[in-house]
Order: structure tokens, then sequence, then C-alpha cells
């Protein structure tokens, strides 16, 4: 099993296994059928205000990513994350993301909690 962090807007590629976009809004202009998207479970993704606050600038990476783990402890979150947390058990798992620079973003926290 591995788990992997990746951009929706790159090709898929056949290691992927199940691509899972972590996102709570559809990526701009991309076609549903062009991103190949397995699961979304809108469930594991950050808050609005918790997004908007990040991208304010307001906070530090870390904050945002302590932030965010508390926020996936709440009930919907986290059955959400026992999903993809058996997804990845049974095999690879590529999250989808479409931040410009995913490994500052929610999905490799994600992707750290599914690993642990």
């Amino acid at each position: 099993m591995s788990v992997r962090v990746r951009r929706v807007y790159d090709p898929a590629q056949p290691e992927d296994g199940v691509r899972v976009l972590v996102d709570r809004l559809w990526p701009r202009g991309l076609a549903k059928d062009a991103a190949r998207v397995d699961e979304w479970p809108k469930a594991v993704t950050p808050s609005t205000e918790l997004r908007r606050w990040y991208h304010a600038g307001e906070g530090s990476y870390e904050e945002f990513a302590e932030r965010y783990e508390a926020e996936l402890a709440a009930d919907e979150a986290s059955e959400a994350l026992d999903g993809v947390r058996e997804l990845a058990g049974k095999g690879d798992v590529t999250l989808l993301t479409a931040s410009k620079t995913p490994e500052r973003s929610h999905a490799t926290v994600l992707a750290r909690l599914l690993e642990s």
C-alpha cells in the first residue's frame, strides 16, 4: 500500500490506484471524465472557514495542520477518513488536490494520517 499526493490536473498514472479527490470544490476548468476520480469524500476536506483562514496567510502551515486534524476528529469527517483509510488498506491510493503547492496542503496532512 502506498499513499501519494498529486495535483488533480496532472494526467492519471497506472500506479495511482484509487484516485480520491480531497478538495471540497470541483477543480476549475477540469472535465469530470478527464479527472478520472474514483472517490470524492467531501467530509474529509477542511471547513470553508479553515481554508479561508489558511489562504489569507493568517497562520502557519503547522497551525493549519493542527486545526485540520482537529476537524477530522469530528464524527462525519472521522467516518469519511475511515472510508479512505479502508481504501488505502486495500492498495495504492492517490489523494488529488487542485492546490498549486500540494506539499503544503491538507492533502499532505491526510496522507500522513493514512500512513500512520
